[in-house]
Order: C-alpha cells, then sequence, then structure tokens
C-alpha cells in the first residue's frame, strides 16, 4: 500500500460517459456511475469505491490523465471499477483541479480534498465530505437518498486493466467474514525475477488466509533455496487493493506509524502492527498497472486483443 456506484433504482446523474459529472467540495453538484448493479447490498453493507488520484509523480507526472485508447487512464479505472456489482458509488478523490475537470468531462464524480502523503488519508477525507453532504442534505447524493457507505473499496488510479470480478470477489469475501475490518487481493508469485523485485510486494499468509507479513524482501524464503513461485507455491504478491469496513477506515488513518511499516515503507504494516487482521482473497488475474510512459503501449495492446 505505497500509493495513493449506485444501486439500479439510485443512479446519480446520468451514466457514465455522458459528459456530466459531479465535483465536491463540501458540496456536490450532480454525478453519476456507470455499470449494471445486479444485487442490492443491505444499508450496513453499501460499498462505495474511491479512487485516489494525484498529478505529481517522479516516474510519470500527470498518470491519471495520461490518454489509453483514446480516454484517460482514471476513466478506464472509473468505469471498471464501477462494473463490480456490489459497488454503488464510485469517488475520485484528488487535490489537482486537472484531474477534477477529466473526471467531470467523462461524467464521474470528483472529490477536492487537501494534499496527503498517503492514499488512505486522501480516502478517509473524501468519504468524510461526502457523507458530510449526505447528513447535511446537500448536493445530489442526499437528493436522490443515498446511504453512507458500510465499506469503502481502495482501488489504484493506475490500475487501467482491473478486473471488477476481482473486486467483487473482494467484497463479497470479507463480508462473509465475522467482525472483518479489513481485505486486500493477492496473487502467486510467477517467477524468481518477481520474487527478487522490492517493487513486488510480496504477502505471506496463515491457514486461514490472514496476512502474516508483507515485505518487498523474498519471502518466504526456504534454507534450501527453493523458491515459493508457482500455482503451487506459498509465495504471493500484493495486488493494492483493499477493502474496510466504514468505521475502521477513520480509526487505521489515526493509528499511530509502526517501526516495520516505516522500515518497509508499506502502510498496510501499521494495521498488523496494531492487532488488526488484514483478510487476503486470491484474484483472478494479475492485471496490469502503468508505473512509466512506456506501460501505456502494453495496456493499449491488451485492450485491442
Amino acid at each position: 500500500m505505497t500509493a495513493e456506484g449506485n444501486s439500479a433504482g439510485n443512479r446519480i446523474g446520468s451514466s457514465a460517459g455522458s459528459g456530466t459529472g459531479s465535483s465536491t467540495r463540501g458540496g456536490t453538484r450532480g454525478g453519476t456511475r456507470g455499470g449494471t448493479v445486479e444485487t442490492e447490498p443491505s444499508p450496513g453493507n453499501t460499498v462505495w469505491a474511491v479512487i485516489p488520484a494525484r498529478y505529481a509523480s517522479t516516474r510519470f507526472p500527470g498518470k491519471p490523465l495520461a490518454r489509453i485508447s483514446g480516454k484517460p487512464m482514471i476513466q478506464h479505472v472509473y468505469e471498471r471499477t464501477a462494473r463490480a456489482p456490489s459497488v454503488e458509488r464510485v469517488l475520485v478523490a484528488t487535490d489537482d483541479a486537472r484531474i477534477e475537470k477529466a473526471v467531470l468531462g467523462f461524467g464521474g464524480i470528483a472529490v477536492m480534498t487537501g494534499a496527503h502523503s498517503t492514499g488512505t488519508d486522501r480516502i478517509a477525507e473524501a468519504v468524510d465530505i461526502a457523507v458530510g453532504n449526505i447528513a447535511a442534505g446537500d448536493g445530489s447524493a442526499a437528493k436522490e437518498g443515498a446511504a453512507p457507505p458500510g465499506w469503502v473499496l481502495n482501488v489504484q488510479g493506475d490500475e487501467p486493466m482491473i478486473d471488477p470480478r476481482d473486486l467483487e470477489r473482494l467484497i463479497q469475501g470479507l463480508l462473509a467474514q465475522p467482525g472483518a475490518v479489513m481485505g486486500t487481493l493477492v496473487y502467486p508469485l510467477a517467477n524468481e525475477k518477481e520474487l527478487f523485485d522490492p517493487n513486488v510486494v510480496k504477502a505471506v499468509l496463515d491457514g486461514q488466509g490472514r496476512a502474516l507479513y508483507f515485505s518487498r524482501a523474498p519471502i518466504p524464503r526456504s534454507p534450501a533455496g527453493n523458491l515459493p513461485i508457482g500455482s503451487g507455491g506459498c509465495g504471493w504478491r500484493h495486488l493494492g487493493v483493499y477493502l474496510y469496513r466504514a468505521d475502521f477506515l477513520r480509526t487505521f488513518r489515526d493509528l499511530a506509524p509502526t517501526p516495520l511499516s516505516n522500515f518497509e515503507q508499506l502502510e498496510q504494516l501499521r494495521a498488523l502492527e496494531h492487532g488488526h487482521p488484514i483478510h487476503c482473497f486470491v484474484a483472478r488475474g494479475l492485471g496490469v498497472g502503468v508505473d512509466v510512459p512506456e506501460d501505456v503501449a502494453k495496456v493499449e495492446l491488451l485492450l485491442e486483443k
């Protein structure tokens, strides 16, 4: 964790891609989400997805606005997230007016936040702003009777190939766990290169699928030199998607920094070090993230298939 919808009867504004959207700066101006909701969760299980997006990036400035097959990348992420059946509302949380303008341009919902050092802080503020509008009776969400979220899904803004089925697997899996407050996705390590790549975060799980540890180091490690890779191995790579119970999101945001989290520069370790379990669910596929400009062409080739 290194970076930063509606039910069929509760659509906000027009469908995605209509050119009309909603921006929240303590208030909203209409709104939308794409996709069709197949199931309607109970109020306590209402899921909002929030996509944190910032313009500044050392390796790829303006990354959320990079054009991929004719659309800004943030639009691809937004539309795919909205296709997860249980997601009732999709928000883009940003502090940049250029990203806000792009989101409004394709009919999305943008929430303007302050500057934050972590995606979690940005997401928590965006949810607080949107829920505050509902409580105050302001904006389209309040007018259309939108329920505050019981759960908040954090989807990274540089994953234009995110699979809605994996998002749904995470949602349904975590909601089936009594007392669960936080979950994420993992995928089997494929090869030795991934194992030793510090940019690939590794996860070690217990027998119940809960995270024991996350690291940039090659873990687990066998004294005999065996590699924990492949579908039959015990090595997992972490995918940066999270689902939080809404009240726990605020708890997590306020947790004190921890030694391992600071050392590894992995924010999710803060939850583990404070004793909060993270449930892990296996994704169907790995997806393709965009880290540098050269990755755009790779994604476009995949979208053409």
